[in-house]
């Protein structure tokens, strides 16, 4: 075996280059290794093996899910069956131009609008082939949506959808699944740094070598990992993370290291609804659907309905970094069912009150000052008066009894990574794809653009796992059997 460069030799912790694949002894030997089990490594996995591909899927953690069963499993998807069923018009075209106009028309506009055109075939899938259903979220429309596109399981949680996918796996003989098998490096051939296995570490067994046609990178982004964050997203280093602590970019340094292109580096999704100091995620619908939010001083400070990834810049930027999230009986109502919400009112971070001035006193906020905000707030949901802020869209007027929760601003994932074409193969800076290797999730640039957290349109975060995991499934799968 011979290193090929200096700079391949620097990087020998994450790439492990060979001049022959002939010369190791493979202790596995597959047609697709996809690492990482979340929700874009599971359904690459079934479909690569609905191919007929032999699969290997390895998790780093104990558990399967990583940031997907964190989520609320939402989907966004455009001209599905279930869109037509409920009169709602909905075209892939017109969901690539939202996602487009959100992010300042930054990402590659081919690659959205091909990833808009499979979203609703994604979801048929899984609804067709392994009866995984998902229904029309339609209580409100998330900002910058212009149609009512996000679907999502009954219980809004993500845990239930990776279950939902662990049991579609488990019909298929050819996918073999391990837990606490951390990737320590991808092996590569020299010349054309062609992808054709890696070293995995199975817990009781140690290091196997793996070989593999094809190789899946459908791990999630660097929300975990301090140095990349240090490096590309300075100003939510020190915020509260919210995701998976799995998430710690290695399929982007392996990337990298292969020479490919990063994008986005700086794009993140972030929450600014997160229940503090409880850490469980109180839903941003109660917001959507007519609630507001105050400071410690009682006082609104932005028009609260610009999309909850960049309001959590602006709840950071508060006294303490929290705010007080207030909405009523009716909204409670909605969102009841949603587990998250439900984990939030088992740990007591909702109070419920029967005055905007009796919530003041629970949370230690001026009631005068609260009481006139709440007026304000009233006045301009009413279409009394403009808001202030700007805010126009407000649901119904609140009425007592009013709840309250105190949140803070919170990380989720990032969005930056490897840059991937409509095949989802990961792309070299010559503009080439790396010989064997694909990418989804958030090892993959999202459709964020460069803007912070400025260009994440609600739900586009499973849209890249599910969809692009599809993609290299499929793609993975076939081209292995094709031996191409």
């Amino acid at each position: 075996m011979t290193m090929l460069s200096q700079e391949q030799d620097k990087r020998e912790d994450l790439i492990f280059y060979i001049d022959d694949p002939g010369e190791l002894t493979w202790d596995i030997e597959v047609d697709v290794l996809v690492i990482g089990a979340g929700g874009c490594g599971l359904v690459a996995a079934l479909a690569a093996a609905e191919k007929g591909a032999q699969v290997f899927l390895v998790e780093k953690d104990k558990n399967p899910g990583g940031n997907t069963s964190l989520s609320q499993a939402m989907v966004p998807a455009a001209g599905t069956r279930v869109q037509k069923d409920a009169g709602i018009d909905d075209s892939p075209e017109l969901m690539a131009e939202d996602i487009l106009k959100y992010n300042g028309y930054q990402s590659d506009p081919e690659l959205t609008l091909h990833v808009a055109r499979e979203s609703a075939q994604l979801l048929h899938w899984l609804v067709d082939s392994f009866g995984i259903n998902f229904e029309l979220v339609t209580e409100f429309l998330y900002p910058g949506h212009s149609r009512h596109r996000i679907h999502a399981n009954h219980s809004r949680k993500g845990a239930h959808l990776v279950n939902d996918l662990l049991q579609a796996a488990a019909r298929y003989e050819n996918i073999d699944i391990a837990y606490n098998a951390p990737v320590k490096r991808l092996v590569a051939t020299g010349g054309d740094r062609a992808v054709v296995g890696a070293e995995v570490e199975i817990e009781g067994i140690g290091i196997n070598l793996a070989q593999a046609n094809k190789v899946v990178l459908a791990l999630n982004g660097f929300g975990a990992n301090p140095e990349m964050l240090r490096k590309y997203i300075p100003e939510m280093s020190e915020a509260y993370y919210f995701g998976h602590e799995g998430n710690t970019g290695e399929g982007i340094l392996w990337g990298e290291a292969l020479g490919s292109q990063l994008e986005y580096m700086g794009a993140y999704q972030a929450h600014g609804s997160v229940a503090h100091p409880h850490g469980t995620l109180l839903t941003w619908a109660v917001i959507s659907l007519g609630g507001y939010q105050v400071n410690l001083h009682g006082r609104r400070f932005v028009n609260e309905y610009h999309g909850y990834s960049e309001h959590a810049l602006d709840v950071l930027r508060q006294e303490e970094g929290v705010a007080i999230d207030i909405f009523d009986q009716r909204i409670y109502n909605t969102v009841v069912d949603y587990e998250d919400f439900q984990q939030c009112v088992k740990m007591g971070a909702i109070k419920k009150s029967g005055s905007i001035e009796e919530l003041a006193v629970s949370f230690r906020l001026p009631p005068e000052e609260m009481a006139c905000t709440y007026e304000e707030f009233q006045t301009a949901a009413r279409g009394e008066t403009p808001d202030p802020l700007g805010r126009t869209d407000f649901g119904k007027p609140l009425e007592p009894p009013l709840y309250a929760a105190k949140v803070t601003g919170a990380l989720f994932h990032t969005q930056g990574g490897l840059k991937v074409n409509q095949l989802a193969q990961v792309i070299h800076t010559d503009g080439t794809p790396i010989p064997n290797l694909y990418a989804g999730g958030g090892a993959a640039a999202g459709f964020s653009g460069k803007a912070g957290p400025y260009g994440y349109l609600s739900a586009n975060g499973l849209l890249a796992a599910l969809v692009l995991g599809k993609i290299a499934g499929d793609e993975a799968g076939q081209s292995a059997l094709q031996g191409v």
